[in-house]
């Protein structure tokens, strides 16, 4: 018969064993809310990029976000919009950036995964 103690001492190496596994992190896609089609955006002006927070799940793999201007799905990584807050968030605010005229562009929301937004427009004044 085991006794007490040992079973004690092995439920408690069992339970060690639990916390130095690598827990399991999961890719975190949420969908962009704002802007949407056919948006139209101010060069200089400041909006709040919106996605969905509310399907996360408890592990994400990377949590830090970042937004970036992407045309014709070519992402400008040299000129972030915003980096490093809380992807469960929901939103950012950004300052529209001087861009050439005549181009649609996307928000791509990074964290686990680089979502794209609907194309939209920025003019000037």
């Amino acid at each position: 018969m085991i006794s007490f103690t040992t079973f004690i001492l092995t439920l408690l190496a069992l339970f060690s064993l639990s916390l130095s596994a690598p827990m399991r992190r999961d890719v975190f896609v949420p969908p962009i809310t704002y802007p949407q089609a056919g948006v139209i955006w101010i060069t200089g002006h400041h909006h709040n990029v919106t996605w969905e927070t509310h399907d996360a799940p408890v592990n994400i793999t990377n949590g830090i976000g970042r937004v970036y201007l992407a045309t014709n799905t070519i992402i400008d990584l040299d000129h972030p919009l915003a980096i490093g807050f809380d992807i469960l968030d929901g939103r950012v605010a950004i300052q529209v950036p001087s861009v050439p005229r005549g181009q649609n562009y996307s928000i791509v929301l990074f964290g686990d995964s680089g979502n794209y937004s609907p194309e939209f427009t920025i003019t000037s004044l």
